[in-house]
């Protein structure tokens, strides 16, 4: 059974398993709009805010009966030294070795409980692939789904969840 889902950029029907991300760490929400500039710097996979460290992963959701996973695209602060080293292996095409690194969950995933400050393991993965972010097994819903997988039932749950959360 594949899943089908009309994307929220190019208003197309796609064939294959939908994933949402966050573009931001949530950090850089409590930064006043007109100090951002000067504190933060945002790029696509790294983020620094003031002396905070933040890189973009991947938790994986694998789906039942499937090869695939869902994923949600997240950020995860890291110490300064954590962060110093992911920024030296950047473009290193054999970095999977690296690490793993300790780090907190900064993002809110809302069809959660709050997902703020989960305890996270980000796994360097080569090639450029975003790291892969490993929950710390716990009874919060979203390490349980990572953990467990979940059904096509519940990634339909999801995906509606996330639409309807879209303007317009």
């Amino acid at each position: 059974m594949e899943f089908q889902f009309k994307c929220a950029t190019c208003d197309e029907v796609h064939v294959g398993m939908p994933s949402f991300a966050v573009n931001e760490p949530l950090h850089f929400w409590s930064v006043p709009a007109a100090e951002r500039a000067s504190r933060c710097e945002l790029a696509s996979d790294f983020a620094r805010i003031d002396e905070h460290f933040f890189v973009r992963g991947c938790i994986e959701l694998p789906v039942d009966g499937t090869d695939d996973v869902f994923t949600w695209g997240v950020w995860v602060s890291l110490s300064a030294a954590s962060a110093a080293q992911f920024v030296a292996s950047y473009d290193t095409a054999e970095r999977s070795h690296i690490g793993p690194f300790f780090g907190w969950l900064n993002s809110s995933l809302s069809p959660y409980p709050e997902t703020l400050n989960l305890k996270t393991h980000v796994h360097l993965r080569n090639n450029g692939i975003r790291p892969f972010i490993q929950l710390e097994p716990t009874d919060h819903p979203l390490a349980v789904e990572q953990h467990e997988g979940i059904t096509m039932t519940r990634v339909g749950e999801l995906y509606s969840h996330m639409m309807a959360k879209l303007p317009g």
